[in-house]
């Protein structure tokens, strides 16, 4: 069983350990040191988060202003089930933080290369190219080659077949034709491409600079205008653009790889595997950039040949005797079997001790699980998605999430509607939050605690949070699990396609590790909740300044009901989700319970009642009837609560538990509006009296009984404009019948 886990990672993997990134005026050169990722800006400038120690990544690579990382794992006993994740950041050299994105989640990729633009990689169980972040490419092109090694360049890839032959896609002419022949590694600059032989003899087109040298190499690194290889003997040499060569400080080292992007070049060494970087004044004057880092692949060589390559080094000269026999012991063992049982013991133990590592590391982190999200480029072309497998798990990463999670959060990433958000990495929140500390908290949403932080970029946002649950019954915290992961799912499929200056909005999301964390724009003023019940000195203590409070939310819900495609129930329209900005303006918030809505108002969806008690449709709650009218009910609660400055359920004189529409609703009924209205707000002015009683009989038709005599929120919106407008205005003797004439 051991052998089969261990077996299932694909024997040979050429993922870079080095990846440098060069922008017009930095460089970003980053390395998978003995645990972790490190990276390190010249000169500085570029923004470093804090990268996630507890996640292991099996390759990186970079380009001009973009890092990606693989992290690969297996979930059964065979190779072709292994995966791979590759998460990517947008960095900036204004200091700025990185952007986080998954861009793919599929089959394992057994390599993965990035021009100075793009990226490409090939996925294990076909061979097949699959490139991101270059909408331009024809994957058409590529179905019908496989290739075992590929190599990118500016505007092109190139890729060895099984047999050692090279073909080229994309802007072709950019490089010219490949060479005809049999090679086993292939590299590419930035409008030039080498390959070598099975001779390792060396074969350059395209344009490149400077005098080929008549060495032997087993490995290229090709930058712009620029070329650098390792030989044989481990010594690298370099030409190119004004006689460019290698350091003279350098030239007797011996190297295990070398990396390159445009004008710089690294190499790890073999004597203590530090990293030296080259190409540029600072980095000649700073060669090492890191002490220690893993090596990665020695050889870039292609493993599916059905060549054979020749034995590197001095042939048996003609003469020379066969070699002899091998001498056996005593005891019937030859010196080749007792070699052979060393080696396997040791292998043994090594295995028994890498298996014991992988299987502590899954089951320290259970429950995280990990998608695709998107875009990474910053002008919003879409990438091409990762293809989406069964649920696997991750072995640093931890157990997948509930199917309907998955399923959802694949059709949001499938059909694009996330592209435009940004995916915050859980470090980032974590600095921000002070780890979520009390501090930071300002309130609660559908589904968790909402913090109010600051990002290192200066923005400041909103951030909620889904609690963790500590119920001790399995049944209940998996039943209360599934209603946090539909609220989170909810909210970032509604808001991620909705656009509204009424509605809240989204900046991102972060899900991982078991969070499901949604980031939103911080409206400073808070919710009208809090200046109705909990603040004594609120501005909104003036009639014209609550209706347009209640105008604004009417806009936002009747974008939900009327624009939205498909449209949008809330079912949890109450004061605290309508939330004000600086300029106070307000924005309906908390789409944790929505829901696609009917498409006229004959129809309705059979569901279990939702929502909050006190606010809730009776006929809804009764019936289990949904349509747009639950939320008009809702809504009219809200506009009883602006005028009479009560909670939905609040105490009587006697102490007894009263809702607001059994209080305002007789005496609005009986045009008793003053016995209602607000003590704290001044006596309406004779040009507000008027709009403040017809705002009033708007909110007894929004909470009759019956749904079918409620009025649409297109109707409450030309209601309540109309009562704003009055409050400036002569008074023109609105009644109770000229609310119902508009129905």
């Amino acid at each position: 069983m051991f052998l089969l886990f261990f077996s299932s990672f694909p024997s040979i993997i050429s993922h870079s350990t080095v990846s440098i990134s060069e922008t017009s005026d930095h460089t970003l050169i980053c390395a998978l040191g003995p645990s972790f990722l490190n990276c390190s800006s010249f000169p500085a400038g570029i923004y470093i988060p804090r990268l996630n120690s507890s996640v292991s990544y099996s390759g990186i690579v970079a380009g001009e202003g973009f890092l990606c990382a693989l992290i690969s794992f297996s979930s059964s006993s065979s190779s072709s089930s292994s995966s791979s994740i590759m998460v990517c950041w947008r960095f900036f050299t204004n200091g700025s933080n990185m952007v986080y994105k998954r861009i793919y989640r599929g089959p394992f990729l057994r390599e993965l290369q990035a021009g100075n633009s793009h990226i490409c990689g090939l996925v294990n169980a076909t061979n097949r190219l699959h490139c991101w972040q270059w909408p331009e490419f024809n994957s058409t092109s590529a179905q019908n080659l496989s290739f075992c090694s590929i190599a990118v360049g500016e505007d092109f890839v190139c890729g060895l077949s099984g047999n050692g032959n090279i073909a080229c896609l994309g802007n072709v002419s950019s490089v010219g034709d490949p060479p005809k022949g049999n090679f086993s590694m292939i590299a590419a600059g930035f409008r030039h491409a080498c390959a070598l032989t099975f001779d390792n003899e060396l074969h350059c087109w395209g344009t490149m600079e400077g005098q080929k040298p008549q060495h032997k190499f087993k490995l290229l690194a090709l930058g712009e205008n620029r070329s650098c290889g390792l030989r044989l003997n481990d010594r690298v040499v370099c030409w190119g653009q004004n006689n460019f060569s290698l350091q003279e400080s350098l030239r007797e080292s011996s190297f295990a790889t070398i990396e390159a992007k445009r004008n710089i070049f690294c190499g790890v060494l073999i004597q203590n595997r530090s990293l030296v970087c080259w190409g540029n004044e600072i980095l000649d004057s700073n060669l090492i950039v890191f002490e220690k880092v893993r090596p990665g692949p020695y050889t870039s060589t292609c493993p599916y040949s059905d060549i054979t390559p020749p034995v590197a080094g001095p042939a048996l000269a003609p003469s020379s005797p066969p070699p002899a026999p091998e001498e056996s012991t005593s005891s019937g063992w030859s010196d080749k079997m007792i070699a052979c049982l060393v080696v396997g013991c040791v292998g043994s133990s090594v295995l028994l001790l890498t298996i014991g590592f992988f299987l502590l590391r899954y089951y320290k982190c259970k429950g995280c699980r990990v998608h695709d999200s998107g875009p990474l480029d910053e002008t919003g072309a879409p990438l091409e998605q990762g293809t989406r497998q069964q649920q696997q798990q991750h072995p640093q990463i931890e157990q997948a999430a509930p199917p309907v999670l998955e399923k959802r959060l694949s059709q949001l990433a499938s059909m694009g509607n996330a592209s435009h958000l940004e995916e915050f990495s859980l470090q980032l929140l974590l600095e921000a939050t002070n780890n979520f500390s009390e501090d930071h908290k300002v309130g609660e949403g559908s589904f968790g605690s909402v913090y109010r932080c600051t990002l290192g970029d200066g923005r400041e946002v909103a951030i909620k949070r889904a609690e963790t649950s500590s119920t001790s019954s399995y049944a209940v915290e998996s039943r209360r699990q599934e209603e946090k992961d539909n609220a989170f799912i909810n909210e970032l499929e509604t808001l991620s396609r909705l656009h509204h200056k009424n509605l809240v909005r989204l900046l991102g999301f972060c899900e991982d590790c078991n969070e499901r964390v949604l980031v939103y724009e911080y409206l400073s003023n808070g919710t009208l909740h809090n200046h109705l019940h909990k603040l004594q000195n609120s501005p909104l203590m003036s009639w014209p300044k609550r209706i347009k409070v209640a105008l604004d939310a009417a806009r936002g819900i009747e974008y939900l009901h009327e624009y939205a495609v498909p449209p949008i129930i809330h079912r949890d329209i109450k004061s605290s989700n309508i939330l004000l900005d600086s300029s106070w303006t307000a924005k309906v918030s908390d789409f944790g319970l929505s829901l696609t809505g009917p498409e006229d108002e004959e129809s309705h969806l059979s569901l279990s009642a939702a929502g909050t008690v006190g606010y809730m449709d009776p006929e809804y709650y009764r019936l289990q009837l949904l349509t747009t009218k639950s939320d008009v009910y809702s809504f009219g609660v809200v506009l009883l609560e602006l005028l009479s400055g009560m909670k939905a359920i609040h105490k009587n004189e006697n102490g007894v538990p009263r809702n607001v529409v059994d209080f305002a609703v007789p005496y609005i009924e009986q045009d008793e509006i003053h016995r209602v209205l607000d003590k704290r707000v001044p006596t309406p002015t004779p040009h507000e009296i008027e709009a403040v009683a017809y705002v009033g009989f708007l909110a007894a038709d929004c909470v009759t009984f019956e749904g079918q005599d409620r009025p649409s929120m297109t109707e409450i919106v030309n209601n309540l404009e109309r009562a704003l407008a009055l409050c400036s205005a002569q008074p023109t003797s609105l009644s109770r019948s000229t609310t119902e004439s508009s129905k």
